[in-house]
């Protein structure tokens, strides 16, 4: 084990670089912070180059159990409190923290299934929403969500948080170009939905027993109007009430459960 008392050792410099987008993707790492994230990781064999704690750990529920299982990281670092709440993102920090590697696949790694179910998301700007729709993808068994030019870094500490490990579980491809992720998958025979609030169909008309690409547009703007055009059908919400429209994390979810819902029949 190693401790660290100064903000100017290199691995609290590097630990802070990977708070911005620029240097984590420079890089390659994450950080994922909290016990529940942590313990995810390991949970699912997600490889943590080091491990950070502090004493505050071992005050929080949980604290104990995880050092536990930590204590033989061949990279574990012990620093002050004071140092941990300074490289902390949480409001209240829990003394864990570690950097892992990303995983990034290409559109082309995806294997497809007689019912495959996958999610492309397009220009999602949101951290809750981005990790809430992980996380619902992990509850509703979606195959793998395509992430495309636009879209907030879903390596992006909040979007880890939110995700509540789902990220650990669900496969994430990287598509710079929406249309060319949805004509390859309609090579494929992949029916395309688009959500739309003037969709022509109802979710409960659109037929999620085949394989299917559902995609979720942007908060304000919703999916963009070239995606409309080498979509197979716009999808719509039933809404009976005077809401204009629903979040997009909160539309995704419902879509899901349809989807399961039909394919449970």
């Amino acid at each position: 084990m190693k401790r660290i008392e100064s903000p100017s050792n290199p691995i609290i410099k590097e630990i802070k670089s990977l708070y911005r987008k620029k240097d984590r993707w420079a890089k390659k790492k994450f950080i994922v912070e909290g016990i529940n994230i942590v313990k995810e990781c390991i949970n699912n064999n997600y490889p943590l180059i080091c491990i950070i704690y502090s004493d505050e750990l071992l005050n929080v529920k949980g604290g104990w159990e995880l050092f536990n299982r930590i204590s033989s990281h061949p990279k574990l670092i012990h620093i002050t409190n004071q140092l941990y709440r300074e490289i902390s993102n949480m409001e209240n920090p829990q003394g864990i923290m570690g950097v892992s590697e990303f995983n990034i696949n290409s559109i082309h790694e995806i294997s497809l299934k007689e019912d495959s179910s996958l999610l492309l998301l397009d220009r999602l700007q949101d951290p809750g929403n981005m990790g809430t729709i992980i996380r619902s993808a992990d509850a509703f068994g979606i195959d793998g969500i395509i992430i495309t030019k636009g879209c907030v870094d879903v390596y992006n500490p909040k979007v880890i948080r939110s995700t509540m490990g789902s990220i650990f579980r669900v496969p994430i491809f990287y598509e710079d170009d929406p249309i060319f992720a949805i004509n390859k998958l309609r090579e494929e025979k992949v029916k395309i939905y688009a959500t739309s609030l003037e969709g022509s169909i109802y979710i409960y008309e659109a037929n999620f027993k085949l394989p299917f690409l559902l995609v979720i547009g942007n908060e304000s703007s919703g999916v963009s109007s070239n995606i409309y055009s080498v979509s197979d059908s716009l999808i719509k919400i039933p809404m009976i009430g005077d809401a204009e429209s629903l979040n997009a994390a909160v539309a995704s979810s419902i879509i899901m459960y349809e989807s399961i819902r039909q394919r449970s029949q």
